[in-house]
């Protein structure tokens, strides 16, 4: 059970279809904002550092800065994911 803090209602749920190690990804994003992220599997030290990092951050600037990195042989990245998590927010609620 993933721990969203308190007050968050609208938390979006993203499952990777690629072969990455994160299984799921939680986010909430707030006026333009990541406000809170989640990563379910993976890198637990590594994607916990990038989520602290990342929160505060306007989504377009991390999807300028993260999105297209990859992991080792493969053509994505957990993080590549996230951003893909994030063009999908992005399309769903700019209609």
């Amino acid at each position: 059970m993933v721990s969203v803090p308190r007050g968050r209602t609208q938390v979006e749920h993203f499952v990777p279809e690629a072969d990455v190690c994160t299984k799921e990804i939680d986010f909430v994003v707030d006026n333009g904002s990541i406000d809170y992220v989640n990563f379910c599997g993976g890198c637990e030290g590594n994607l916990k550092a990038i989520a602290s990092m990342i929160e505060g951050m306007n989504v377009d600037f991390v999807l300028d800065r993260f999105s297209g990195i990859t992991c080792g042989s493969k053509s994505t990245s957990c993080m590549d994911q996230f951003c893909q998590a994030l063009q999908e927010y992005k399309a769903k609620h700019q209609s």
